[in-house]
């Protein structure tokens, strides 16, 4: 535990020209007085951790000090190249330059540890498009990625609209590219790649707000978007089996909520649910697909679809068994 935290300090020191001992002890999830006697600890081991003192001092390592990759476990040199996602990368136009960070990395790891690459590969791979589908990679998207990773303003067309934008981040969501952006320097805003029709890389370089946190905000508009397309409701009766499948079969959090908020079974076991969804086309074929497990009770034209798909199917598999 020590050692795996001592490994950590040094590549803290390496990666920032000094750090506080309270910047340090948050970092490494302990107390500052053992930020001290670690650092005392690595000292002694030979490696150059430095103290200025003072209110404005800190930690620094001295004689430009660079550590091989000689700490890592077998565990952690493969968790290191599952970070690899070929198709990803490749889309962005990054294959080349990953290939060589992994031939780098691989490089200073110990001879005990050159096979972590072909390990990890083995054993993990990323396929991120749904099934029945043939993803195409936006022609834009390689430019896209380049404005990202150097902060460079585009100006872009967006669904015939001109706009300015500053990247932040990229995301791929089953199969379909997304750009988290800040529009016209206010607001922040999502993007599919595939609907841009121009992308011009600007010299202009533009300096990101250090507290957008990329992962939280696509969760946060994600969760948005689902609540915002379920603009209508349907009340159904579901049997303990169609109640059980119905996070299966449309918006999970909108299920289990109004599973939730359902009152206790009747008789036979069933609940009465109301149910957001996107509209009664798209509830339609959702619930269609728990058969008779469940029951439409409203919308009156919902009920309707399904009084005249149960007729179609009785006559077709009634004729069937004649």
């Amino acid at each position: 535990m020590r050692a795996a935290r001592l490994i950590k300090m040094v590549l803290l020191l390496q990666s920032r020209p000094s750090m506080t001992a309270a910047e340090l002890a948050q970092e490494l999830e302990v107390s500052e007085r053992t930020i001290t006697r670690d650092a005392l600890a690595l000292s002694e081991a030979g490696v150059p951790v430095y103290a200025d003192r003072g209110r404005a001092g800190g930690y620094r390592l001295v004689g430009g000090y660079r550590t091989r990759l000689t700490g890592l476990a077998r565990t952690e040199a493969e968790a290191l190249f599952l970070s690899g996602l070929p198709r990803a990368l490749r889309e962005m136009g990054l294959e080349d330059a990953a290939s060589a960070a992994r031939l780098k990395v691989s490089a200073a790891l110990l001879p005990s540890l050159k096979d972590a690459s072909r390990s990890a590969a083995q054993r993990f791979h990323l396929d991120a498009p749904g099934w029945y589908q043939e993803p195409e990679t936006p022609a834009l998207l390689p430019a896209v990625a380049e404005a990202v990773w150097d902060d460079r303003v585009v100006a872009a067309r967006y669904r015939d609209a001109e706009r300015e934008l500053e990247p932040y981040g990229l995301v791929l969501k089953a199969g379909v590219w997304y750009l988290c952006a800040r529009a016209d320097r206010r607001s922040f805003r999502v993007y599919r790649i595939d609907r841009f029709t121009a992308v011009a890389l600007t010299d202009e370089r533009f300096e990101r707000d250090g507290t957008f946190d990329l992962p939280a905000f696509w969760e946060e508009r994600a969760e948005q978007f689902a609540r915002s397309i379920l603009r209508a409701e349907i009340v159904v009766r579901l049997s303990p089996d169609g109640a059980a499948r119905l996070p299966y079969v449309t918006d999970r959090a909108a299920a289990q909520e109004a599973l939730a908020a359902a009152g206790p079974p009747d008789g036979q076991g069933w609940v009465r649910v109301t149910l957001p969804v996107e509209s009664e086309v798209v509830a339609f074929t959702q619930m269609l697909s728990l058969g008779a497990e469940l029951e439409v009770l409203e919308p009156a034209g919902l009920r309707a679809r399904f009084t005249e798909a149960a007729a179609r199917m009785h006559v077709m598999y009634g004729e069937a068994q004649r």
